[in-house]
């Protein structure tokens, strides 16, 4: 029988730490447990939020309706030929140690996304990335339950409409899906992909000789423990900010007034900015105000140093954007969810 909790502190299901309390509380492990769940009289017309991790969210209020923590587990071979193999994962599976597990049978192609944190589910609705490397690249299919009718459908890559950051359940399907579980295409001969970031500093600092998915997935590990700070000790929830994308041209007058600004040529003469950076030379890195703050190695990331409230997390990036805004003419957007 589901079990449905009133007033629950959501304090231990946000990685940035923030206080706040859901009118309902429930876990769901399969698809039958979700289903029932939300066929329940008392809160069949109110609100719904999924819960997976936590990692990607700022709650700034109290959430009305139903919290539904997603728990779903297992991780199977669905499929296999020559030269791929399917790994069919659980979307409450911790991402991290999906990863691990990748890595440890020499399944390629996800080990450039080490650490990340947050569950499976949430890796094709952020379409996350790292190091050069996207979940559209490795992604094959992923199964979802539809809120609306509860009927239960499968979405191939294109369907899922990747883009930087996106997918269609951030966009037209946004609130109207459960991911129930996910599956990836793996390689059982790797492409290293090492040309993003330090890596290649990284392997050299480690003395690798021979390179492995291994090898590129400690390295990974390595740079992320020694720029981010671990959720468990300092609140937060990774990069707050999407890297914006500017027209070339832009990009070459913007070179004229700040030689030093960072991009990377992308295609259709675009050019991906570094938003770490203009954070930064706007003089936010190591910003505090109270116990909400911008972390003292990555001005990406926005952290709660104890007690902070989401609303003072939320206004501190808005002064972030606008000032942004006013000096280089950039428009940054927000990576994490606010609710």
């Amino acid at each position: 029988m589901i079990q449905v909790q009133e007033q629950v502190s959501l304090l231990p299901y946000n990685t940035f730490g923030i206080e706040a309390t859901a009118q309902y509380f429930s876990s769901f492990r399969n698809a039958v447990e979700l289903q029932e769940l939300l066929e329940g009289k008392s809160w069949k017309g109110l609100p719904k939020l999924i819960l997976g991790g936590g990692s990607n969210m700022l709650l700034t209020k109290d959430v009305a309706g139903l919290v539904m923590k997603n728990e779903i587990k297992g991780l199977e071979i669905s499929g296999e030929d020559k030269d791929f193999v399917y790994i069919k994962c659980g979307a409450g599976e911790v991402w991290h140690q999906f990863i691990l597990h990748c890595v440890q049978n020499n399944w390629a192609g996800l080990e450039n996304l080490s650490l990340i944190p947050g569950n499976v589910g949430a890796s094709p609705m952020q379409n996350i990335g790292a190091y050069g490397v996207e979940i559209k690249d490795s992604f094959y299919e992923l199964t979802a339950l539809q809120l609306e009718d509860l009927s239960i459908h499968t979405f191939d890559n294109k369907s899922c409409e990747f883009g930087y950051r996106e997918s269609v359940f951030k966009k037209a399907l946004k609130n109207r899906f459960v991911i129930l579980d996910v599956t990836y295409k793996l390689r059982k001969q790797p492409r290293f992909n090492t040309s993003y970031g330090a890596i290649e500093q990284e392997l050299e600092a480690m003395g690798v000789e021979d390179l492995s998915i291994q090898a590129i997935s400690q390295a990974v590990i390595n740079i992320r423990s020694s720029k981010l700070p671990n959720p468990a000790e300092i609140g937060n929830a990774g990069s707050f900010f999407k890297n914006p994308e500017i027209p070339a041209k832009v990009f070459a007058s913007l070179q004229i007034d700040f030689p030093g600004i960072v991009g990377y040529p992308l295609p259709g003469d675009r050019v991906k900015l570094a938003a770490g950076w203009l954070i930064e030379q706007c003089g936010w890195k190591g910003y505090r105000n109270g116990d909400a703050g911008v972390h003292a190695k990555q001005a990406l990331v926005l952290v709660n140093y104890g007690h902070a409230k989401g609303q003072e997390i939320f206004d501190l990036s808005t002064a972030i954007l606008e000032s942004v805004q006013a000096k280089f003419g950039v428009a940054l957007e927000r990576e994490v969810n606010i609710i």
